[in-house]
């Protein structure tokens, strides 16, 4: 038979193999679960030992259901009587999507009422309804008119163990402890005599889901009556197999009470809130494992080594809506765990990548977890603190050495300026020396560690320059790079041209999920260099930006093109009474939402707007003060029409001007290398100026038509 069984998202390949293991035919991660093949007792086996699966699902009947006539006509075909006896009790739980049924407790209702009314019609007492503890739950699933009825074999959600005795603030589920565990490999570092340490440790649940899972007690066990003849939820549907359930639960006992005889007293846990400390014993006392795990009141920056001499690190710091997120908080975390078990594994359950990168830990590995509805990052480390390279530093190469040379010269040059402006973002080299055609950038952390990043992008080297004279030139620029800021190799995020049909293109981005947080002219911002061809931050429109803000104190700005939303930040920074932002983008608006959250900015007064930016100026009626218009080169987008800056800027200009403000201004800016403005139709309703030198940084001097740039208001 093929079964279904659900789990929390990101857990569905666990799952599988999980499934396998235990015993079933085939298994695979389908979205929030996983598609199983198997014998009724492979299922129930699922019931008893799984320790990811939310729900194990036999289906009963599937059939086609366009509305709720059908979805009751389709349950009363099967015949009730056989699977309830007489006054038992049933709950139904239904989840459904499409238009056909849209709301599950009243897809709900139906079910019931078929089962109801095929007991009359067999002359026998109804059963009743019992949503806590029923004889015989039901699971609805509709989806795409297709229905599907099953039993809930579990009779329950499983990450319920039996030992919870008392919980604090948003506990951990015990199957997403589990997959905790499962990530960091603790099953085989137990057996191979190492520790689990949870320093903030709340009610327990990961040691407690550790021990038993090192004791290989079944995590339904804990869900049984403790008498022999007390018979679990699922047996009570008269279809489970109750023979094979009893050989697996006698087995399953015997494992257990071998497992927690030999459990080694190997489990740490602390927590500076003395309530949690107390529920987390009560909690372990319930689980009978509270001889195995010692808990203790102890701050992060506290923590002490334990005396096994390898481990598992397992942690789940508060996050979420309910327990505010603390970025010092997790990496006073790193920091600790960095002196306290250098050389231990941690599988650590963060809120989000940023978080995640909070701890200042480097992950082997990165997982997408949900915690309910939370999206959270899982990062396992192994060791937490790397040792050192021991490479003796190689001797640049000639060549690298003459880039080393003229990055010097260039920082020389820039010092004076950069102290001035408190520039900390800034291109340093761009192909300076022709044969080393590169434009390299640096960025500066605000806060946080403070580290450096380099942005390296490699121009199109000419088609006879040999390949491995490409690579050569490119490593020699990159040797010299890190030598001169002192950056190891994975802070250089390196864009490089690579050759194919269809000419130079850039090769595939790292796709790191990093970003971190830098400053300009007072406003933070967040930048990442590895997953994209720009970083987030174009450097050549620092002044331009700066002025724009100047002029936008206490007037009304609009960002049109906002990209990631820089200029609309530093408006409402220097003080813009609204900022409106236009980009057909979500994950650039989104980018732009978290620059205006950094600076804690929000609300009404600064708009985000999801939308083709012509065609929604062209139907916008309200007047701005200052614009910002810095379109692309070309968009051929499926979601709006076909854009090329040099057929549409005077229809673009003309509506931007129609809505400036009396005494507003317009600035436009692109970097199309062959644009031609059109002056004379500029002329009819604008005046315009051409600033393109005022609004060129000196660490672009080498590159003077990175950018044009006009203003213009209204003639």
């Amino acid at each position: 038979m093929k079964f279904f069984v659900s789990c929390a998202k990101g857990l569905e390949y666990l799952l599988a193999d999980e499934l396998q293991a235990l015993g079933a035919a085939r298994a695979t991660a389908t979205i929030a679960g996983a598609n199983a093949e198997g014998t009724l007792a492979d299922a129930q086996r699922a019931v008893l030992w799984s320790r990811l699966a939310s729900r194990v699902l036999w289906p009963l009947a599937a059939f086609d259901c366009a509305d709720e006539q059908a979805l009751y006509a389709g349950a009363a075909t099967l015949p009730w009587h056989e699977h309830l006896r007489e006054g038992d009790t049933l709950a139904v739980d239904a989840h459904v999507s499409g238009e056909a049924i849209t709301h599950a407790r009243f897809a709900a209702q139906r079910v019931k009422d078929a089962v109801v009314d095929g007991f009359r019609a067999q002359g026998l007492e109804r059963p009743s309804v019992d949503v806590e503890a029923p004889d015989l739950r039901l699971n609805l699933s509709l989806r795409k008119g297709r229905a599907t009825l099953s039993v809930d074999l579990g009779g329950g959600p499983l990450h319920r163990r039996g030992w919870r005795a008392e919980q604090r603030e948003a506990p951990l589920k015990e199957n997403l402890a589990a997959a905790v565990l499962l990530r960091g490999g603790w099953p085989a570092l137990y057996a191979d005599g190492g520790a689990l340490l949870d320093p903030m440790c709340g009610s327990g649940t990961l040691l407690i889901e550790g021990a038993l899972m090192a004791a290989d007690v079944a995590p339904g066990l804990g869900r049984m009556p403790a008498g022999e003849e007390g018979a679990p939820l699922p047996a009570r549907w008269t279809g489970f197999d109750a023979a094979a359930w009893a050989a697996l639960v006698a087995e399953a006992r015997a494992r257990a009470q071998a497992g927690m005889a030999t459990l080694r007293p190997v489990f740490h846990g602390s927590d500076l809130d003395s309530h949690s400390i107390a529920a987390a014993q009560a909690n372990a006392r319930a689980a009978g494992v509270a001889q195995a795990v010692a808990f203790e009141v102890r701050d992060i920056d506290a923590l002490a080594t334990p005396p096994q001499p390898c481990g598992l690190v397992v942690c789940n710091p508060p996050y979420d809506r309910r327990l505010a997120a603390d970025g010092a908080l997790y990496r006073r975390l790193g920091t600790a765990l960095q002196r306290a078990v250098p050389t231990w594994r941690a599988s650590l359950l963060c809120g989000d990548a940023e978080l995640a990168q909070a701890t200042g830990l480097r992950a082997a590995k990165k997982y997408q977890m949900f915690n309910g509805a939370l999206e959270c990052a899982l990062i396992v480390c192994d060791p937490l603190r790397p040792p050192p390279r021991e490479d003796a530093p190689r001797e640049l190469s000639e060549g690298a050495r003459m880039v080393a040379n003229r990055l010097q010269r260039n920082l020389r040059k820039l010092k004076h300026w950069r102290g001035g402006e408190q520039v900390s973002c800034f291109r340093a080299y761009d192909a300076d020396i022709p044969e080393y055609a590169a434009a390299i950038d640096v960025y500066a952390e605000d806060g946080g560690e403070q580290r450096t990043f380099l942005h390296v992008q490699e121009y199109a080297p000419p088609a006879e320059i040999p390949e491995a004279d490409v690579r050569r030139r490119r490593g020699e620029l990159l040797a010299a790079a890190r030598e001169t800021f002192a950056v190891p190799p994975e802070r250089v995020a390196l864009k490089t041209r690579e050759r194919g049909k269809g000419g130079s293109k850039y090769g595939r981005f790292q796709q790191q999920g990093e970003r971190f947080v830098v400053r300009e002219h007072g406003a933070r911002l967040w930048v990442n260099l590895f997953d994209y061809l720009d970083s987030g931050l174009f450097l050549d429109h620092r002044p331009l930006r700066r002025r724009m803000a100047r002029e936008a104190t206490g007037r009304r700005f609009l960002n049109l093109f906002c990209y990631t939303g820089v200029a609309s930040v530093q408006a409402a920074v220097a003080g813009a009474a609204s900022t409106t932002s236009v980009d057909l983008s979500p994950t650039y608006l989104q980018w732009c939402a978290d620059n205006l959250a950094l600076n804690g900015l929000g609300g009404a007064s600064h708009q985000l707007v999801q939308g083709d930016a012509l065609a929604w100026l062209e139907a916008e009626r309200n007047r701005y003060d200052v614009i910002f218009c810095d379109p692309p080169t070309f968009s051929n987008s499926a979601r709006a029409d076909d854009f090329d800056v040099q057929r549409e800027h005077v229809r673009l200009l003309r509506a931007a001007c129609a809505r400036l403000a009396q005494g507003g201004v317009l600035y436009f800016s692109n970097n199309f290398r062959r644009f031609r403005l059109d002056t004379e139709a500029v002329a009819q309703f604008a005046e315009c100026e051409e600033i393109s030198a005022s609004t060129i940084p000196p660490d672009f001097e080498r590159n003077a038509r990175i950018h044009r740039a006009w203003r213009l208001t209204m003639a």
